[in-house]
């Protein structure tokens, strides 16, 4: 019964190709090379080798975007330094892989000596991890070479292992790995030369990594190589398949995180002087606990999308009992708990993760958290604010005149230069005051009483609890959830073109009770999904994206490059 209601999305995307009234036509944007996020590189690692291999290593920084790493992904390349960091990531992974303690559970087969070369057991090893690290069948070229060398090198220090793990490195530095290339094909629309669609396997790809954020499993790679996915009843059935697995669930957490920008709590800190409670255990907890609240209500409980903004149901450790005031019976791991009435905390925005990600290490932040409200929950653009604004006040930590936020703030609403942008941030931002800079409950700052009330585009709201009930009520809201879930899917931002399939994609969801998984599902079969502009008025046989940045200094697309770099450093001394 679980899944139930989510296989019936199955049967609304199949409609879509045969229903009088499908989804608007729009062609897709230009074609991408996506750089594999560090959670992806770790997500293919696990469905390669298993979920034993540890993988320990510092990974290219991300490049958000428009309010999202996702659409960075494509404008990231691989700097020298850190191809050396993927280099020595593939190393100590291969050599986990093929040590004698796990290499019977993960390796395909077992060579007829550990000392000498078994090309067919190399080559089939290349050929089986291979395809599900570069997410396509491997060419005779693909393995040719690296069954050569692992063979060789096996010889030469009469180690067969040693050159299995040459080959399983080469693998986990090639360009196919590290990167989602695009390879498009002519449509068959002989009136439209500049339009293409994504190849089978390319389409494959760019399914698993939204809907899962992991690369294709078996029975997706086999529709693809089956030509089944250029099909609209082969693509239906897939992604109705994928929707009703468990995977949804990291897919639509991966999103979520991504929009929340929850990447900036690698660098977060607190003045440990202003909150005592705060470590890094408590960090993570945090913001896992708003990541495990997002998909249990819209995955465990397949609950309409605008109640996150409301319900008073959260995940609990004992490391955030103290923030919430909730006494937590495990010592370790996850319960269920209720959030306390008298807080006047419902639904994420009293959560602690962006309590203590929208404020000052020593102070809360209306301003911040006012623009995370609108940039990230109602896809609104804030300007930056002015050079030349004078915040000693908000520097101080008592001031006599100033105590609260709003006082200190309310300077602001007689500067011209600074009152349209705060008009739009300071009164939701205030709305959440009464959680200081870790998310822990409070009445004062500074021996003055709190003033938590304020307006929400019309909507009064006179504590926390009540501005979340605004939000889950306001259209803005589940329409930029719309925008941000389709550009997430697409890894672009929308064009003029696609404007007519936003606002079709939200009357869907607001019709399917704004359930995310089925909505994912609509922005998988959508046409802008599995098509792409060529760059030029001639048809191409195939498009593929090879280059994308300038901006940093990258190593070649070569793969023939790699190997033999790894062979190079490969030599005993």
């Amino acid at each position: 019964m679980r899944y139930m209601s989510r296989v019936l999305i199955g049967a609304s995307v199949l409609l879509l190709f045969g229903c009088s009234n499908p989804d608007p036509s729009a062609t897709g944007g230009p074609l991408a090379m996506r750089r594999l996020t560090g959670e992806q590189y770790r997500n293919a690692i696990e469905d390669t080798f298993g979920s034993q291999i540890e993988v320990a290593g510092r990974f290219e920084p991300d490049n958000r975007q428009e309010g999202l790493n996702a659409l960075g992904a494509s404008r990231v390349s691989v700097t020298r330094s850190g191809f050396e960091q993927y280099e020595a990531m593939a190393r100590s992974i291969a050599a986990q892989a093929t040590s004698p303690e796990l290499r019977v559970d993960i390796l395909p087969c077992e060579p007829q000596s550990a000392t000498a070369p078994d090309h067919a057991c190399i080559t089939q090893t290349i050929s089986e991890l291979g395809r599900i690290l570069l997410r396509r069948p491997l060419t005779e070229e693909d393995i040719g070479l690296r069954a050569q060398v692992a063979s060789r090198v096996a010889e030469e220090q009469q180690d067969y292992y040693a050159g299995l793990q040459l080959a399983l490195a080469s693998l986990m530095v090639a360009p196919d790995f590290l990167f989602r290339v695009e390879v498009a094909e002519p449509a068959p629309l002989p009136d439209q030369p500049d339009r293409l669609q994504l190849t089978n396997l390319s389409l494959a790809s760019k399914l698993s990594y939204f809907l899962w954020n992991r690369g294709p499993d078996e029975t997706l790679l086999a529709a693809a190589e089956r030509g089944e996915l250029s099909k609209p009843e082969g693509l239906a059935r897939e992604v109705n398949r994928m929707v009703a697995s468990e995977h949804i669930a990291t897919g639509i957490s991966a999103f979520f995180e991504d929009v929340f920008v929850f990447d900036q709590f690698d660098a977060l800190s607190k003045d440990v002087a202003q909150y005592p409670l705060f470590n890094n255990r408590m960090a993570a907890d945090a913001r896992e606990q708003t990541l495990r609240f997002v998909v249990d209500q819209l995955v465990t409980q397949e609950a309409d999308y605008r109640t996150l903004f409301t319900s008073n149901q959260i995940p609990m450790t004992r490391s955030l009992g103290p923030i919430y005031g909730i006494p937590v019976r495990a010592v370790d791991g996850w319960e269920r708990a209720t959030l306390p009435a008298n807080q006047s905390r419902s639904g994420l925005l009293s959560h602690a993760s962006f309590a203590m990600l929208h404020s000052h290490p020593g102070r809360s932040s209306p301003t911040l958290r006012g623009v995370f409200m609108r940039e990230a929950l109602l896809c609104q653009t804030v300007p930056e604010a002015p050079a030349d604004i004078d915040f000693t006040q908000f520097t101080q930590d008592v001031a006599a005149v100033h105590n609260t936020a709003r006082d200190r703030l309310a300077m602001h609403a007689t500067a011209a230069s600074c009152r349209k942008c705060h008009a739009l941030t300071d009164p939701i931002g205030l709305g959440l005051e009464s959680f200081d800079g870790i998310g822990k409950f409070r009445l004062a700052e500074n021996e003055s009483t709190i003033d938590t009330s304020g307006d929400f585009d019309g909507a009064a709201f006179s504590n926390a609890a009540e501005l979340g009930q605004a939000f889950a009520e306001s259209p803005l809201v589940s329409a930029c959830l719309v925008e941000n879930l389709y550009r997430y899917a697409v890894g672009r931002k929308h064009t003029n073109g696609e404007r007519r399939l936003l606002r079709y994609l939200e009357d869907t969801f607001a019709g399917q009770g704004y359930r995310v998984p089925a909505l994912m599902g609509d922005i998988a079969t959508s046409e802008a999904f599995r098509t792409a502009t060529a760059p030029s008025p001639q048809a191409p046989k195939a498009q593929t994206v090879k280059q994308q940045t300038t901006d940093t200094d990258r190593t070649e697309f070569d793969d023939k490059a790699h190997v033999s770099l790894i062979i190079s450093k490969s030599k005993p001394t």
